[in-house]
C-alpha cells in the first residue's frame, strides 16, 4: 500500500510543482547565461485560443482511450496480468487430460483470500517482470464487480487507460519545463492525446503506460538538471530525491526502464563534454555535478534490489524465446523495418491491417503522401529551434534520449541476438521524448518567430493549417486503433469460436501443446469467449505438456482420445508435435477454412470408436 501511495504522491508532485519551479530557475547571481540571450516572448508571445488548454487534451485523450475498451478480446500477455493481479497463478490448471472450460478459467476468478503478498510472490517466482504494476492492478480491480464470475476486462484495461490519460498533462509539464513555453506544452499534450501508439499502449491490460509515465517523470528531472548544469547551480535536494524515487518506481514497473536510464547517462556525458568545450568554469567535482552523482548512486542502489530477481528470471528463457529472431537471409533487415513501423505509428496509422486489400493500398498511399508533406515541416521546426540558444540544448537532450535508445535497441538486436524491435510496446522507453520534440517543432509551425518565418508548406497547407492537419491525422489514426484496424490484437478467439460454432455440431475437444502459461492463455481466450457467448457447446480442452520431447504431447493426446465417447470433433490448435499415431482413427477435414490470427488449427472428425488390440 505504501508503494501505491508513493506512486500517486509523486505524480501529483510533478504536476503541481515543476511548472512553478521551472518558471523560477535563474542563473546564479553575477553569472551570465545563454538562456537569457533571447527572450521567450520573441518566440511565443501570442494570445492562446480558449480551447488551447491541457484539460481539453486530457478529456479528449481519456475519452479516446475508453472507446471500445473491451471490444477486443484479451491476448496471452493480458491474461498474465489478469491472473497474477488477482493473486492467482496458472499452476492450478491441469495438464495432459481433458478439462472443462470452467476449470481452465478458474485462475480468472476473483480470489477474496489473495493478498498483495500473493501477487508479489507469484509474479516474482513465475513471471519475468517486476511486481509494481500487478500490485496496483490488484488494488484497482477490487473496485469493480466480476463479469459472469470472471475478472472484469474493463477493470483490467481501465487502469492503463487512466494512466495513459494522466500522461497527457504530465507530458505537457515536461514540454513546458523543457522549453518554458505553454504552446509547446499544449502541442505536445495534443499529440499525446491522439497518438495511435499511445492509445495502443493505454488499451492493453499491461504495464507499459505506467512505464511511460515514469519515463516522463525521469525526463522532466533530467531537463531540470540540464538547466542547473547550464547555470552552474546545484540541483535542489528535493528534485534529486524525486528523481531517484521515480527511477526506483520505473525499475519496479519494467526492467526495460533501465534503457531510459542508460540514455540519460549518455546525455549527461554529452553535457559534460559540451560544458568542458564551452566553459572555463567546468569541473566534474563541482557541487552541480555532485548532486548528479548522488542521483546516479541512489538510482543504482534502487536497481540493484531487483538484480537477484532479474537473474533468476533468466532461467525462464522459454517465456522470452519469441524475441530471439532468426538471422537468415532477409531476416537481417527486418529489425530496421520493425523499428521504422513503430516510429511512424507514433503519429500516424491508417487501416493498413484491414482485411480488404483496396483499403490497405489506399491507406498506405495516403500515409506516404502525408509523410512526404509533413516531414519537411517537422524538420524545419527542429532546425528553427536549434537556432535559439535557449532551446538548442533541450532539443539535443531529448533527441539524444531518442537516438541513444534506438541505438541500444539495434545493439541488443544485432550483437546480443535479442530483437527488441519485434515488440513495438518496448519503445515506451523513449516515446515521450519524441512527443515533446514534435510539440517543439509544431510550435514553430503554429507561431514562427517573425525573423524566421518561412513558408515551407506544400499544396497551400502551412502554419496553423498544417498543425491542425497533422493533429487530425493523429485523431484519425487513433480511430484506426480503436476499431482494431491498426495495432491489431495478436489473437482472435472471437473469430475462432464463431468458426467452431458454424462447423462442429458434435462434442468438441480442443488440444494444444503446452510449454508455459502463454499457451494456457491462448486456450483461456477461447474458453472465455465461449463462456461470455453462453454457447450451448461445452468443449473440452487438452493442454498436452511438452518439455523437451515433443512425443510427450503426442502420448497425452492419444491417451485423451481413447477416453472420450464418440463421435466428437478434434481441433488441434497451435499443436506442435507428431499426431499421426494419435489420430489414426480420425478423419482430417479437407474443407478450406479461413485463417485466424493467433490460431493455427487443423480439424479432425472422430466418428469411429478405436479398435481394441
Amino acid at each position: 500500500m505504501k508503494v501505491f501511495r508513493d506512486a500517486f504522491y509523486f505524480c501529483k508532485k510533478i504536476i503541481l510543482l515543476l511548472p512553478v519551479y521551472a518558471a523560477q530557475i535563474r542563473p546564479a547571481k553575477g553569472k551570465s547565461s545563454v538562456l537569457q540571450q533571447i527572450p521567450l516572448h520573441k518566440l511565443y508571445d501570442f494570445p492562446f485560443p480558449s480551447w488551447f488548454h491541457p484539460l481539453m487534451w486530457l478529456i479528449i485523450g481519456f475519452g479516446l482511450r475508453l472507446i471500445n475498451l473491451t471490444a477486443k478480446p484479451p491476448w496471452t500477455d493480458e491474461f498474465c496480468t489478469l491472473v497474477f493481479s488477482l493473486g492467482n497463478n496458472f499452476l492450478s490448471v491441469p495438464l495432459d487430460r481433458a478439462i472443462a472450460p470452467d476449470i481452465l478459467l478458474q485462475p480468472l476468478q476473483p480470489n477474496p483470500a489473495a493478498s498483495i503478498g500473493d501477487v508479489i510472490h507469484n509474479v516474482v517466482t513465475q513471471d519475468t517482470h517486476p511486481p509494481l504494476y500487478f500490485v496496483l492492478a490488484y488494488l484497482w480491480m477490487k473496485l469493480f464487480p466480476s463479469e459472469g464470475g470472471l475478472v472484469s476486462l474493463f477493470a483490467a484495461r481501465s487502469l492503463p487507460a487512466l494512466i495513459g490519460a494522466v500522461s497527457i498533462p504530465c507530458v505537457y509539464v515536461l514540454a513546458r519545463v523543457a522549453f518554458r513555453s505553454p504552446l509547446v506544452g499544449n502541442l505536445a499534450a495534443a499529440i499525446m492525446a491522439v497518438s495511435p501508439y499511445a492509445i495502443f499502449l493505454a488499451q492493453e491490460a499491461r504495464h507499459y503506460s505506467l512505464g511511460a509515465l515514469w519515463v516522463i517523470g525521469s525526463l522532466t528531472c533530467l531537463v531540470i538538471a540540464t538547466r542547473h548544469l547550464q547555470n552552474h547551480t546545484p540541483l535542489p535536494m528535493w528534485v534529486a530525491l524525486l528523481w531517484v524515487e521515480i527511477n526506483a518506481l520505473g525499475f519496479a514497473t519494467h526492467y526495460f526502464f533501465s534503457l531510459t536510464l542508460c540514455t540519460e547517462v549518455l546525455v549527461l556525458i554529452f553535457l559534460a563534454w559540451h560544458q568542458k568545450q564551452t566553459s572555463t568554469k567546468f569541473s566534474l567535482l563541482s557541487s552541480t555535478w555532485q548532486r548528479i552523482y548522488a542521483v546516479a548512486i541512489g538510482t543504482f542502489v534502487a536497481g540493484l534490489i531487483w538484480l537477484p530477481i532479474f537473474l533468476e528470471n533468466r532461467n525462464r528463457d522459454n517465456l522470452t524465446e519469441w524475441i530471439r529472431g532468426s538471422r537468415a537471409g532477409l531476416d537481417w533487415i527486418n529489425p530496421i523495418f520493425q523499428a521504422l513501423g513503430t516510429w511512424i505509428t507514433m503519429i500516424s496509422l491508417l487501416p493498413v491491417e484491414s482485411a480488404q486489400l483496396l483499403v490497405v493500398i489506399a491507406s498506405g498511399l495516403v500515409m506516404l503522401i502525408f509523410f512526404i508533406w509533413a516531414v519537411p515541416i517537422l524538420v524545419h521546426g527542429i532546425k528553427v529551434q536549434l537556432q535559439h540558444l535557449e532551446n538548442r540544448i533541450m532539443i539535443q537532450v531529448l533527441a539524444g534520449v531518442a537516438i541513444s535508445a534506438n541505438a541500444l535497441f539495434f545493439i541488443f538486436t544485432y550483437f546480443l541476438g535479442i530483437d527488441l524491435t519485434r515488440g513495438a510496446r518496448y519503445h515506451f522507453v523513449y516515446f515521450p521524448s519524441v512527443i515533446v520534440l514534435l510539440g517543439a517543432s509544431l510550435a514553430v509551425c503554429w507561431h514562427p518567430p517573425r525573423e524566421l518565418r518561412k513558408n515551407i508548406g506544400r499544396w497551400g497547407i502551412n502554419r496553423k493549417k498544417a498543425v491542425v492537419l497533422i493533429w487530425l491525422m493523429g485523431f484519425t489514426s487513433a480511430i484506426t486503433v480503436l476499431c482494431n484496424l491498426g495495432y491489431q490484437k495478436y489473437y482472435r478467439p472471437d473469430l475462432f469460436v464463431q468458426l467452431i460454432q458454424q462447423v462442429s455440431p458434435v462434442p468438441i475437444l480442443i488440444a494444444t501443446t503446452h510449454k508455459t502459461y502463454v499457451h494456457t492463455g491462448e486456450m483461456m481466450g477461447i474458453a472465455r469467449e465461449i463462456k461470455l457467448r453462453n454457447s450451448p457447446q461445452n468443449p473440452l480442452f487438452l493442454l498436452a505438456h511438452q518439455d523437451r520431447d515433443p512425443n510427450t504431447s503426442t502420448i497425452a493426446l492419444e491417451n485423451s482420445l481413447k477416453t472420450l465417447p464418440r463421435p466428437f470433433d478434434l481441433w488441434l490448435v497451435n499443436f506442435h508435435a507428431p499426431v499421426a499415431a494419435a489420430i489414426k482413427t480420425c478423419v482430417s477435414d479437407t474443407e478450406s477454412l479461413p485463417d485466424i490470427d493467433g490460431y493455427k488449427y487443423q480439424l479432425y472428425h472422430c466418428r469411429q470408436a478405436p479398435s481394441i488390440e
